[in-house]
């Protein structure tokens, strides 16, 4: 798929407390935790559960989410396709954080192992 203005600046301006609900959904069904949701989420950003919590409760979009992080060195490492795009294709910066996390939580409810999510 291609990626357009309009699909980057929709991302930009989407809540992360709005998406957040689902990514538990998700996880939660498939038979993980919580905890395997944050520890995923913290190695990615670097928000631990309180951070995130505040981040929630602030309402802040993706953009003001991904401004605040600090991505972890090997982000880079995640790549294959997630919701029709290949991530390594993605030019918009915060377009690719976004979909690096969409394709962690993926990884984290098809049952992969911590490890090979968490690119150790």
């Amino acid at each position: 798929m291609q990626e357009t203005e309009k699909h980057n600046e929709r991302i930009a301006k989407m809540t992360f407390s709005s998406v957040y609900p689902h990514y538990i959904t998700k996880v939660q069904s498939k038979g993980r935790t919580l905890d395997e949701l944050q520890q995923v989420i913290e190695w990615l950003t670097g928000f631990d559960a309180k951070k995130l919590q505040e981040l929630i409760d602030e309402k802040v979009t993706f953009e003001t989410f991904f401004e605040r992080a600090t991505l972890h060195p090997n982000a880079q490492l995640i790549t294959g396709v997630i919701c029709g795009y290949r991530i390594e294709e993605i030019e918009n910066p915060l377009t690719k954080k976004t979909r690096y996390l969409d394709k962690l939580i993926d990884e984290l409810a098809k049952g992969k192992k911590m490890e090979k999510i968490l690119r150790q």
